[in-house]
């Protein structure tokens, strides 16, 4: 969006996620219909856990990371330490408290990922994002369907892309949830790093989180949580949903339940392009909040920018927002009425890390 989940897993993802469990197998012909019905349900049942997102357990960052305590080395040749990334991942020590490289060398590999909770402090970093692949094609379900999924905190990736091949366009599967990455843990990272799937690739679930010149790539809801996140200087690449079919996706689902939960998105500096007509986003909670900043729009985008969930839904609570676009599809003289002004201390601060930081945590992921 192998082997299971842990019941850790299970349990972190049961009380939020019971209703994405019923968002499977769309029919090739009512999918879009379906999509809506799925989600809204997921909506329903994840009220409770997700009420708390932008409040959930970050703990008071103290950088007393030591140095590299060591360097863990991946090649699928057998020439390092291990030929499999999770067996890399599974020899860092529970409740680490030093930063461990795991340094994986270009590649495909064939597995999901899982960094647990307890295991802090990991530098997980490929050869370039369009060398080192993570694969795996697990799908029916987000909650259990990510090839990578991190839940610890103080976690940084670099130079590698994750893919959930399920909706590859060669396989002709129709489209279903298959999510990529799924990222729950506070003070997250990302640097040059790719996400690939084509509905619900990247979940932002919940944390504080900032993506760098990475590329994300779908058609459906694909990047969509409650995580509290910078994307800077990043590609959006939209793909279409059905070859063919006049089904238009949706960029971001946001999912900030409370009008004074800290959690949105913001994309600075990104450029939205591909294939497939979109719009910017619809709500996925009552009080979605994301802005789009100094980003290039393809003709791709469509002129209302955004929609409600559904056609009966509340938006006086969503704050959707758009500043100093450029391109096609930045004209804002046809978009939604319910477009959010936002005043320029709140824009300032979005639009700079401190959204994502004011401890100096991400000045220490910068170095590393």
């Amino acid at each position: 969006m192998f082997l299971a989940l842990s019941s850790i897993v299970t349990l972190f993802l049961l009380a939020s996620n019971e209703a994405v469990l019923a968002h499977t197998h769309y029919s090739h012909t009512h999918h879009y219909h379906r999509h809506y019905h799925h989600h809204h349900r997921r909506n329903h049942h994840a009220h409770d856990h997700d009420h708390d997102h932008s409040h959930h357990s970050q703990k008071q960052f103290h950088d007393k990371a030591a140095p590299s305590q060591r360097i863990i080395t991946v090649d699928q040749s057998g020439n390092a330490d291990f030929s499999k990334i999770q067996s890399a991942i599974d020899s860092v020590p529970s409740n680490n408290k030093q930063w461990i490289y795991i340094n994986v060398n270009a590649g495909t590999y064939r597995e999901k990922l899982k960094i647990p909770e307890d295991k802090p402090y990991i530098v997980l970093k490929g050869m370039g994002k369009d060398k080192t692949f993570v694969e795996w094609d697990d799908h029916d379900s987000s909650a259990q369907s990510p090839t990578f999924l991190t839940m610890a905190n103080d976690i940084v990736v670099k130079t590698i892309s994750f893919r959930n091949s399920f909706n590859d366009p060669k396989k002709g599967n129709p489209m279903t949830p298959a999510v990529a990455a799924m990222i729950s843990g506070d003070r997250s990272s990302f640097y040059g790093v790719g996400f690939y799937s084509l509905q619900d690739t990247l979940w932002d679930f919940k944390g504080r989180h900032y993506f760098n010149s990475c590329t994300i790539e779908g058609a459906m809801d694909f990047i969509f949580g409650a995580g509290q996140s910078l994307y800077e200087s990043c590609s959006i690449s939209v793909r279409e949903a059905y070859p063919g079919k006049a089904i238009i996706g949706f960029i971001t689902a946001q999912g900030r339940m409370k009008a004074d939960d800290e959690n949105g998105f913001v994309f600075k500096n990104c450029n939205i392009h591909g294939v497939g007509k979109t719009y910017l986003g619809r709500p996925w909670r009552a009080y979605a909040r994301v802005l789009f900043y100094k980003t290039v729009m393809s003709s791709i985008i469509q002129p209302l920018g955004w929609q409600p969930w559904n056609s009966s839904a509340d938006v006086g609570g969503v704050e959707f927002s758009e500043y100093e676009n450029m391109g096609p599809g930045s004209v804002l003289s046809g978009r939604v009425s319910w477009l959010k002004k936002l005043d320029s201390t709140t824009l300032m601060k979005m639009t700079s890390t401190e959204f994502v930081d004011h401890e100096g945590w991400l000045k220490t992921h910068h170095m590393l």
